[in-house]
């Protein structure tokens, strides 16, 4: 069985224990296992199925009701088994979900840190710097090169810090181990979204 989550940029697939991804612009290769996958781009999963006919969308197996307009399969993944928690799922775009008795309460959507780090030199070139992951947020900078990431880190923690209050947190996502640091009431949980997947197909017997 291989788990294959689709994003807007890229191919993630969980072979085993490996994780292996590609572009949304490569080829994908034809796998003689059967896949099981969830998407947010429809292009990327016509690839999919050119090259593996025979995946399976496990969407349609999702049991998961919020108010919510337009909320992505891989957030409602994310969430999808959360009881009393804030998911916050950090790529290139972070979105943080708040979950009260089982309910999704509702969500927001932040810049992801690279989206952050990419806007500041199209504001002015002197404003390129390189990212650096320990960032102080307990005191005021004097360098530019520190203010910017000052500012953009404290523009991520805020808002989630004000909906989360006294719920644990959940973070996955590239930056989600980065971001969990600065939260005591936190875990990383880098596979959270193949995890659920797992648990889905247990559930539903998808592999028959």
């Amino acid at each position: 069985m291989i788990l294959c989550d689709i994003g807007n940029t890229t191919f993630h697939f969980l072979i085993g224990k490996k994780h292996k991804k590609y572009s949304i612009k490569d080829e994908v290769p034809k796998f003689d296992e059967r896949i099981f996958f969830v998407s947010v781009n429809k292009k990327a999963t016509k690839k999919l199925l050119e090259s593996n006919p025979s995946a399976v969308n496990i969407k349609k197996y999702i049991n998961f009701k919020t108010e919510y307009k337009g909320q992505g399969i891989d957030r409602v993944l994310a969430c999808v088994f959360a009881k009393n928690t804030v998911i916050v799922d950090a790529g290139s775009a972070i979105t943080v979900d708040v979950i009260k008795k089982g309910i999704h309460k509702g969500g927001f959507i932040l810049l992801g840190v690279s989206a952050f780090i990419k806007a500041y030199p199209k504001i002015s070139k002197k404003l390129k710097f390189d990212f650096e992951k320990d960032t102080n947020l307990d005191k005021i900078p004097l360098q530019t090169k520190d203010a910017i990431q000052y500012a953009m880190m404290k523009s991520i923690i805020l808002p989630i810090k004000e909906v989360a209050k006294n719920k644990n947190i959940i973070f996955t996502g590239g930056d989600g181990k980065l971001l969990s640091g600065y939260f005591e009431n936190s875990i990383y949980k880098k596979d959270l979204i193949f995890e659920n997947m797992k648990r889905i197909i247990d559930a539903n017997n998808c592999i028959a």
